[in-house]
């Protein structure tokens, strides 16, 4: 009987530690699942009538005893935190302040792209004791960028443009419900996904997607990759790079929101600014269930890119001669300051001593491939790309095509798809944000965008491919 059948017999979560072993030791007497359930729902409407019955006296002690928590108790000092970065959204640096009031917080970090998020601000690093947050690792779990480079001349860009944008439009697929009809194939789908009862409903969903790079500000695009020293294997040139992003789809979506939910069931002591930091105890059956589910989609999503980039270089006919790549939107469990933390990273790059990662800035301005420095304070972390200045509904009212396709041309980018809210003028400046981050990360290549495809707006474009 796992956490959710109890809660639906109405056992509040905090006792469920409780019930645990009676469970073992009435499957041991012979009680059939139908008998136990039906008993359990029995104990938990009135314990007090089962104080001294043979089988459930213990539990039903347990549960007359137990009075559930009903104020917060936050840190009586708050969790030291520091930011990189000038002019952040006032709400952005509250959520921040907030969220190092937890019981659970250890040290935070807002970097230079923060804006608000649900609970921890995207661009948020928040440390923790035995804990994992799932709304601090986002909705969109193990989101991440990859960047491969080509054997193919950077004249490409221009001379094969028809060839490489049909590489795009056929070897992925954009859109919230964007699928394959026939599934790609990788090692991650032939894994136990069986481990939790919510998986059997999201695995063939997860098939059926997997190689697709969804909605939102995920895209593939080609470019041109600017390379001044001998880095990442390759001599000092230009080359023609692919750089993706998009992270563990609609699977992704279903754990996060599921766990989501289940930690604020768990914690309805939590007031208002605070729910959707509600936390998992790691040594818990659902903070260990989450952590396992957190870590199959982070491979998923690994898998995902990996999918995109071997199909596209299939598709063209060429090696592949570098790559690199990065989640944000995870946790990890590391040691900062002498403690052992799990460190979540919401819109945010591992940034550890010499780990590299890529930074995008817009479908107009550079990504850069970067090293990180370790900066203690900083949770070993740096910015996840150039971060939003305006909501989407408000970029809606704010551009026009008009406008955008001449900065489009001007920067010498080809859109193939896109909405309006995600153009070029709804992000900050990308080398004002890597100028505030020069002691978090040092720059070893520069990307420039040149044929960028996102989802088209909403139920326009094709959402399956064969």
């Amino acid at each position: 009987m796992n956490t959710e059948e109890l809660m639906a017999l109405g056992f509040h979560p905090s006792v469920h530690k409780h019930i645990f072993p009676h469970l073992k030791r009435l499957s041991a007497d012979g009680f059939s699942p139908k008998k136990m359930k039906a008993q359990l729902k029995r104990v938990a409407d009135h314990p007090h009538n089962f104080i001294k019955d043979e089988h459930f006296q213990s539990l039903a002690q347990a549960l007359v005893a137990f009075v559930p928590e009903s104020h917060f108790q936050e840190r009586e000092d708050k969790a030291p935190w520091m930011q990189w970065g000038e002019g952040l959204e006032k709400s952005a640096v509250d959520q921040m302040r907030n969220a190092c009031r937890l019981p659970v917080a250890f040290r935070g970090a807002l970097m230079p792209d923060a804006h608000t998020g649900y609970g921890l601000p995207i661009g948020g690093v928040l440390a923790t004791v035995d804990s994992v947050i799932p709304y601090a690792v986002g909705v969109d779990i193990a989101c991440r960028m990859k960047l491969t480079v080509l054997d193919m001349p950077v004249s490409a860009l221009k001379n094969r443009q028809q060839e490489l944008t049909k590489a795009l439009e056929e070897e992925t697929s954009f859109g919230m419900g964007a699928s394959f009809q026939k599934p790609r194939e990788h090692q991650v789908m032939d894994e136990d996904w069986s481990f939790l009862p919510m998986f059997r409903g999201i695995r063939d969903k997860a098939r059926n997607q997997l190689g697709s790079s969804g909605g939102g500000n995920h895209f593939a695009e080609f470019g041109e990759l600017e390379v001044p020293e001998p880095q990442l294997g390759l001599e000092p040139g230009r080359y023609l790079a692919l750089l993706t992003h998009s992270g563990s789809r609609g699977a992704g979506s279903a754990v996060a929101n599921h766990y989501s939910k289940l930690a604020m069931e768990l914690h309805p002591e939590l007031p208002k600014e605070l729910k959707h930091l509600a936390w998992l105890d790691m040594k818990s059956e659902p903070g260990q269930e989450y952590w396992e589910a957190m870590n199959l989609m982070g491979r998923y999503a690994a898998a995902n890119h990996d999918c995109i980039h071997r199909e596209i270089a299939r598709h063209l006919g060429v090696e592949v001669l570098a790559d690199v790549e990065n989640h944000h939107n995870f946790a990890w469990k590391e040691k900062h300051f002498g403690q052992d933390v799990i460190v979540h990273r919401k819109g945010a790059t591992p940034a550890g001593e010499g780990v590299l990662g890529i930074i995008p800035g817009s479908m107009a301005s550079p990504a850069f491939v970067v090293r990180g420095k370790g900066k203690e304070e900083s949770m070993k972390s740096a910015s996840h790309g150039a971060g939003r200045v305006m909501s989407r509904t408000q970029a809606l009212r704010t551009f026009s095509w008009d406008d955008v396709k001449r900065q489009l041309d001007k920067a010498g980018v080809t859109l193939l798809s896109s909405g309006l809210d995600e153009v070029p003028g709804v992000y900050k400046n990308i080398h004002e944000v890597m100028d505030f981050q020069k002691d978090l990360v040092e720059i070893l290549a520069t990307f420039h965008p040149r044929l960028v495809k996102m989802a088209p707006p909403e139920g326009r474009g094709r959402k399956s491919r064969k």
